[in-house]
This record gives structure tokens, sequence and C-alpha cells, in this order.
């Protein structure tokens, strides 16, 4: 779907935002408890972006001058965010085992059969230790995003239940924040290519790689009785499904939907329908703190610092979302 009227009403309509929502699929028994959840993780995020920063400043300082991207982007933010989302008490093995996921196609389902398969081997044994994690967590504690997620859960949840809700978040918060940094990093580089600093603010960058190529490819809501939606009728099980890439280039809301240009968010005066995060009850809770960890990445990439792009293509390659495809970033202190 990418007409924006009707994109608005499924998205905010009650008659299609009832119940659970499937992003903790059948994990969690109820919208209350994955509400509880996301915003224990989130309040976790946002208290502790001063450590991201730090964090990140350590991660830069180790960056060659030449790096391969996407896979530095979640690089980046991993590191920046490790010890939030595991404290660093926690036994080594477990840590280990969460940065080998980072890159063991646990992030991305991978097209390839024997790297799927591999993937699922580590993503068993990252569940299992985070379990055992859980079990000695159970007398409290708010030293990181697995206590924010032990301490949010139904007290009847079990373990491995628990475990598994933390790699749900472990999951939606690097793979997004680190493909859309990689998409700011590459769409700006590719649209400004002098030897000048990048005219944009941070921020600016960031809006626009969501509008221009937003990760999520498509957002669905499903029919829980016949209805009719946009003149068409449709039968309890079907989902209709929404175009965030679409919306964001309808040409009707949007001038010049098809450029990239950063400057349009300091610009007054309304802009097009704008869903990088969703929409209506289901909107992702933690938007504005994913936003603010993208827009300290890149100011801190940038800071002092040229960034050139190499061996580009701003097609998307499709991985669970809309990620880029590989290319380099050559970063020379200025």
């Amino acid at each position: 779907m990418s007409d924006p009227e009707l994109a608005n009403e499924l998205l905010r309509s009650p008659e299609f935002n009832s119940g659970t929502s499937g992003f903790f699929g059948e994990l969690l028994p109820t919208r209350d408890a994955q509400v509880a959840i996301g915003q224990a993780a989130r309040n976790t995020l946002r208290a502790r972006v001063p450590e991201y920063r730090d964090a990140l400043a350590g991660a830069l300082a180790d960056l060659p001058p030449a790096s391969r991207w996407p896979a530095t982007a979640s690089e980046l933010v991993y590191r920046g965010l490790a010890d939030v989302l595991l404290h660093p008490g926690t036994p080594a093995g477990t840590r280990q085992l969460m940065e080998q996921a980072l890159h063991g196609g646990v992030m991305f389902r991978s097209p390839h059969v024997w790297q799927r398969a591999r993937a699922e081997l580590l993503r068993g044994k990252l569940i299992a230790a985070v379990t055992r994690e859980v079990g000695c967590r159970r007398d409290g504690g708010s030293r990181d995003v697995l206590d924010a997620v032990l301490g949010a859960c139904p007290d009847d949840l079990a373990d491995r239940t628990v475990a598994e809700v933390f790699l749900v978040l472990f999951r939606s918060i690097v793979a997004p924040v680190g493909s859309t940094l990689a998409w700011s990093v590459l769409l700006a580089g590719l649209h400004h290519t002098s030897d000048s600093p990048w005219p944009w603010r941070s921020e600016w960058i960031v809006r626009e790689a969501m509008r221009h190529r937003p990760m999520v490819w498509m957002v669905g809501r499903s029919v829980d009785r016949p209805t009719e939606f946009g003149g068409l009728p449709f039968r309890p099980g079907d989902i209709l499904s929404v175009s965030p890439f679409l919306v964001h280039h309808d040409q009707r809301h949007w001038a010049d939907s098809e450029v990239f240009r950063p400057e349009r968010w300091a610009e007054s005066g309304e802009r097009g329908p704008y869903v990088p995060f969703g929409a209506g009850p289901y909107t992702c809770v933690g938007a504005s703190v994913a936003l603010t960890l993208m827009t300290e990445t890149l100011t801190a990439l940038t800071k002092d610092a040229r960034l050139t792009v190499t061996g580009a293509d701003a097609r998307p390659a499709m991985a669970e979302g809309a990620v880029p495809r590989p290319f380099t970033v050559v970063r020379t202190p200025t």
C-alpha cells in the first residue's frame, strides 16, 4: 500500500491495531507486557547515552582509515552499546557469543542455506548462555538492558523466554540503528563529493536517510474479521501492508521525492507522511532514542574528519529489511 491516506488509516485505526503486536511474536502474553518491556529497554538506553558516547569514542579511535560498510556501522553501534546490553560483569563467554552474533548471520537472515544453519547454531548457543544468565539474575538489578527486560517481564515467564525476548531487542536495536547509520554515510557521501565538509547537520542526514531508504520495507496489519478497505474486500487472516518507501516517495506530498536532500528538514512548512518507525498504537517505542544514537554516531564520525565513499551502490539489498550493499568508507582527519 502506498496511498498515504489509506496508510495512515491502516496504521492508526483501532480496527487494525488491537491486541498484541507481532514484534515479539508469541513470546509475551499481553500487549501491556510488550509495552512495559519496550519502555524499560528504551529508558535504559536513554539513560546510558553518555556512556554510549564515551564507548563510541574508543571505537572510533580504533577505526582504520578505510573500513568496509555496512558491517562497520553495526560494529560501531555494538561497541557503543555492548556494556549497556550486557554489563561487563556478565560472563565473558556470553558477551563473546553476543559479539559473534553481530556478524554471524543472527542479525539478518542470510540467503544461503549453510549460513542460515550456522547462524541458527550460534543463535541457540547465545540463547542458552543468556538463559543461564537470567537464572542468576532473578534477585533483581538495573545494570543493563537484560536487567531491564527481566524486571519488566511477567514473573512467571520462563528464563528461556526472557532470553529470547532479550535477543529480539538486541537485534531490533543494533540492526536498524547500524543500517540507517550506513545509509546516512552512503547517501551523504554520494551526494556531496567535494573536499569541503558535509553542509548538513547530522540529524538532517539521518532523517532524510530514513525517508529516502527506510530499512523497514513493509509494515503489516492483520484482518480479524470480514471487512472492506480501500474499496476492496478482505477476509480474516489477510494481511494489509504499508510500504514506508512508497509513502516517503509519494510525489503528491514530498517535493523532489526521488532526491536525497537533507536540507528539507531545515525548511519550514509541512512535509509529507513520514513513517520510518511506523505510526499509531504500534509505533516503535524506541524511536526517539534510536534517532539519538544514530545522530550521535554520525556526528562523532564526521567530527574533525572527512568521509569519502567508494565502491558504492545506492540500490538496497533485501535482508529482513532494506540494507545497503557493501561499500568502503575512507575517513581522513581534517
